[in-house]
């Protein structure tokens, strides 16, 4: 198997997001040597995407005993992935900000759970060889320490660290702590690899549990972690699983030793997680191919086992009527506009018409009272309006000052700002009139009025989603960052800051987490220019809308 050319280069740690470990000899001043590696380190700018990224020593040798879980969850999920992270690694895909967000967040919940044994010791990541972290362990259980956090263990090249190891009156307790508001199939097998790298050291188990969010928890007062999460007994499965685990690991280290495995794409490139190299793997899928298909319809992949990939070769039977239409656009450049029904939902809207787009976060511990985990919380609008068809066009915003609860003064400012007759138009409504619900459910006093507000909500996304006006370069989207450029090639979000809502629910972190009043500046300018296009990009979608209906 043909390897990245050998180069070293020096890294500066604090731009290092992620390390891939492998085992070692000897600790040395840039790292750590492993069997012919050196660590792995990816930068956050270009993750996966340097050469070099790999730095390997001048004998090279496969490791093939190594797998920690991840490498071991990942392996289970496809084989071919396994190999390309050990051996190929630069062929990764960049991470995204979501991504990286998502991370982020579950080791905020990570470290919160470990207040559920409170006092524990924890075992550093940073600058510790694995031999160092599984010893400094040892040496925690010798002393009798009850609660060990991130606590390492090894056996026969299989490593893993346990969120929470805790010494019950039965013995050792593990506790698997995810991030997520419900159990996944995946758990079973993460919880079962830690029981049995832990059992096969000799370490007594007692206990072997998943701990997750409880997304029924609200915050009154002080969180109470005891609600807030919740632990699932897992010890039965984890130990029917050991023999499971066992031949997996046989086999993944077999397949490791060999060629790339022929593995075509399938179900399984993002289930359970998406796949870090999708670039790669679908590198021979066409422009125009039925993975490109919108929506429910037919089976993408039972169409690719029969050798249909692109568009212009599915039957036209098996295509329903939104996939049919978007077919057709693509394959002839052909619009579909429906001028009555666009015209029906025009004469659905009236004067005052106000256009209106929050935006939100999610903290997945909850900051306020009345929030549950990851509930949405709206930290700026914006509201563009005008009295009259024609009439000169306003607009007004709100964007929270950082490190506060901004739900109050957000709502107590927006149902001042439009008025009980106005028709209130939203891109995807349901997502507006989920916030303004929970804005009426924390803040009683204003209930009537914001339920004037939904009651007189419509929905400018639904000539689009009905395909009653579809233009062929749409591609069988109907997203407000797809119609509007389409419809308004002068409006797009491309050179923007921030040009989505998981950007913007990024920045708006950032702006809680920075000093700069420069950079706190830079941040607010960016969000309020990106969600003034959202409502100013409305105004022009309906212009265009009453130009294409007559």
């Amino acid at each position: 198997m043909p390897h990245p050319p050998i180069q070293r280069k020096e890294y500066n740690r604090s731009s290092i997001w992620n390390v891939d470990m492998l085992l070692f000899t000897k600790s040395t001043k840039m790292g750590v040597e492993l069997h012919g590696y050196k660590y792995v380190y990816y930068s956050r700018k270009h993750h996966g995407k340097q050469k070099g990224d790999l730095v390997m020593t001048d004998t090279i040798k496969r490791d093939v005993s190594y797998l920690s879980k991840t490498l071991f969850i990942k392996g289970l999920q496809c084989h071919k992935a396994l190999f390309l992270h050990k051996y190929n690694p630069e062929l990764k895909d960049e991470v995204s900000d979501a991504k990286e967000a998502l991370f982020s967040s579950g080791r905020d919940v990570g470290v919160f759970a470990q207040q559920l044994f409170p006092g524990g010791v924890e075992i550093p990541y940073e600058g510790l060889s694995l031999s160092d972290q599984i010893k400094q362990t040892q040496t925690e259980i010798k002393k009798g320490t009850a609660t060990i956090y991130e606590a390492a263990f090894g056996y026969k090249g299989a490593f893993c660290k346990i969120d929470i190891l805790h010494k019950g009156k039965d013995g050792w307790e593990i506790y698997e702590v995810k991030s997520s508001t419900a159990m996944k199939d995946v758990y079973y097998d993460d919880v079962a690899f830690q029981y049995y790298v832990l059992r096969n050291t000799g370490l007594p188990i007692s206990k072997a549990s998943l701990v997750h969010l409880n997304n029924e928890y609200v915050k009154d007062g002080n969180v109470e972690v005891d609600r807030l999460f919740i632990i699932q007994d897992l010890t039965k499965t984890a130990k029917e699983q050991e023999s499971v685990v066992s031949e997996e690991l046989q086999k993944q280290r077999e397949m490791l030793t060999g060629d790339l495995p022929d593995i075509d794409i399938g179900e399984y490139c993002n289930n359970p997680y998406d796949c870090d190299f999708a670039e790669h793997c679908w590198a021979h899928i066409p422009e125009n191919s039925i993975f490109d298909l919108r929506g429910k319809g037919v089976n993408k992949f039972d169409l690719y086992r029969q050798g249909i990939i692109r568009m212009k070769d599915i039957p036209k039977y098996m295509l329903n009527f939104k996939q049919g239409i978007q077919v057709a656009g693509t394959l002839k450049k052909k619009d579909h506009i429906i001028k009555k029904n666009i015209r029906d939902f025009l004469e659905s809207l009236w004067q005052p018409l106000y256009f209106l787009d929050f935006e939100t976060f999610m903290p997945p511990i909850p900051l306020f009272n009345g929030t549950r985990p990851y509930q949405q919380i709206p930290f700026q609008y914006s509201l563009h309006y005008m009295e009259q068809e024609g009439g000169e066009l306003n607009h007004s915003e709100f964007l929270a000052s950082p490190n506060c609860d901004p739900r109050h003064e957000l709502t107590e400012k927006l149902v001042n700002e439009i008025p009980g007759s106005a028709c209130v138009l939203a891109y995807n409504m349901s997502f507006e009139r989920r916030i303004l619900e929970d804005l009426g459910s924390w803040f009683s006093q204003y209930g009537s009025r914001i339920e004037n507000i939904i009651d007189n909500m419509r929905d400018l996304m639904a000539p689009f989603r009905n395909k009653d006006c579809y233009l062929w370069q749409m591609n069988g989207a109907y997203s407000i960052k797809t119609v509007l450029p389409t419809l308004v090639p002068e409006l797009s979000y491309d050179e923007m800051e921030i040009s989505d809502g998981g950007m913007a629910m990024n920045a708006y972190t950032m702006m809680c987490e920075t000093e700069d009043p420069k950079e706190l500046e830079r941040i607010r300018k960016a969000l309020l220019e990106y969600c003034s296009l959202d409502t100013l990009g409305m105004v022009r979608i309906v212009e265009r809308l009453r130009e294409i209906g007559g």
